[in-house]
């Protein structure tokens, strides 16, 4: 008898993603949106005047539910792209400055970093929904690289640390922690630590909350950016995207509370309000 063995569909993952993608941002720069944002909006980089974000946002979520490799999506998706004229060098304006600029739209290597962000960060919320969800048995996290000559040196030297859950350690250093990053996180219990004779860490690795400034020229803004950590990544996607979630339980409750119901326009401003700033109590 033949096995065929099934990819399995990591549903929290797939549930943040498809909250995501409820609310669809062209953007024109990756700085554009921020980090926590990106918790609560589907965008891609120089999609602006383009209609391009649903067929995006509909192969990542294909290539999600299926489990589906690169060369899947990528197979899939450039035919609907090309078609659009969302392919190669092209001139557009940039609606921040008005200057007209030439830029890369679809390419391989584009492809290949939408669908690896996208992907590792599904899968980096997906999990932390899980680790919350049994973090009472299971408290501790060791951070995970792979070794090898890919490996940033200062995520090498992070490997092996091992803290409770909810240290802030894990809401700047909670993995992919930069562009192709390949870092993860091992939830264990007590029993889990004896077994595998490891011990909680005295606190987070040397250096670990040093920082650098870097300016994010879109705004003029200057920031501390994590040292090792690419501008971006500094954040931790599945705490941000509870915090979104909760928002919005929120705000429903509230809504309902009110003497005179909000009509449906009013009450999808507000759920829009709530994305808007995740942080919201």
């Amino acid at each position: 008898m033949t096995v065929e063995l099934q990819p399995v569909t990591d549903l929290e993952a797939l549930d943040y993603l498809e909250r995501r993608g409820a609310r669809q941002v062209p953007t024109f720069d990756w700085r554009d949106m921020w980090q926590d944002e990106h918790a609560a909006a589907f965008t891609v980089a120089k999609s602006t005047g383009f209609d391009i974000l649903g067929d995006v946002y509909g192969a990542v979520e294909e290539a999600l539910a299926d489990g589906q490799t690169f060369e899947q999506f990528r197979d899939g998706l450039e035919p609907l792209l090309r078609a659009k004229g969302w392919w190669g060098r092209e001139t557009a304006i940039d609606p921040a400055t008005g200057e007209l600029r030439e830029v890369q739209l679809g390419s391989p290597r584009r492809l290949r970093i939408i669908y690896d962000t996208n992907i590792r960060m599904a899968h980096a919320a997906g999990k932390w929904q899980r680790i919350a969800r049994v973090a009472d048995r299971m408290p501790w996290l060791r951070y995970v690289a792979v070794q090898d000559s890919r490996t940033r040196p200062e995520h090498m030297a992070w490997h092996g640390t091992v803290l409770r859950w909810d240290h802030p350690f894990w809401q700047t250093h909670y993995p992919p922690n930069g562009w192709r990053c390949r870092c993860m996180v091992q939830q264990l219990g007590d029993r889990d630590l004896a077994r595998y004779g490891r011990t909680p860490s005295d606190g987070p690795p040397a250096g670990a909350g040093e920082t650098r400034p870097w300016t994010n020229k879109r705004t003029g803004e200057t920031i501390d950016v994590p040292v090792g950590i690419d501008p971006g990544f500094g954040y931790n996607v599945g705490a941000a995207t509870s915090r979104a979630a909760e928002a919005l339980r929120v705000a429903g409750e509230k809504a309902a509370a009110l003497p005179s119901p909000l009509d449906a326009a009013a009450l999808a401003a507000l759920r829009e309000l709530l994305r808007e700033a995740p942080d919201a109590e």
